[in-house]
């Protein structure tokens, strides 16, 4: 099998000597939704969390990792990060932001270390299932080296 490419956050996770493994999976045209991912690689699907960014009024960026069967609760994310409003940041800016593009945004590595929220869910798990930094890669990783390497806040933010 061909040596994976390391992506950004890969570099990373191995400069802070944190243990992960990866996950590779067919890329498809398409926008793949988490649970078919969570499908493809035989992974719980209450393990895979997605990557959102979202912005404020004054294009202030902020993370939200959350379970890929649940929905962000853009007033409770809002409130968590003490901000009135947030919008999804717009796709065509993503990669410019993050370093990423949309299928492969993973919370560790981007550009900048963005105020990141992941939902309390993932509290529950010893790991998650994450982006890698490139559609078709992802990290798993210990929830706990995820909260130290994005300097996370755990609070609820998504829909019951």
């Amino acid at each position: 099998m061909a040596k994976t490419k390391k992506t950004n956050a890969m570099r990373m996770l191995d400069r802070a000597k944190i243990d992960y493994e990866t996950n590779t999976y067919e890329v498809t045209e398409k926008h793949q939704h988490g649970e078919q991912i969570a499908k493809m690689v035989g992974a719980n699907v209450e393990e895979v969390y997605k990557t959102l960014v979202l912005e404020n009024a004054n294009h202030e960026h902020f993370v939200f990792v959350i379970p890929v069967n649940a929905s962000l609760d853009m007033k409770q994310a809002a409130h968590v990060v003490n901000e009135k409003k947030l919008n999804l940041m717009p796709l065509d800016q993503l990669k410019q932001v993050t370093g990423y593009v949309r299928g492969g945004c993973s919370p560790i590595g981007m550009k900048h270390l963005f105020k990141t929220t992941i939902d309390r869910s993932a509290q529950n798990l010893d790991k998650i299932y994450v982006s890698g930094g490139q559609r078709g890669m992802q990290i798993i990783i210990k929830v706990e080296d995820l909260i130290k390497m994005t300097e996370a806040q755990v609070a609820h933010i998504t829909h019951d």
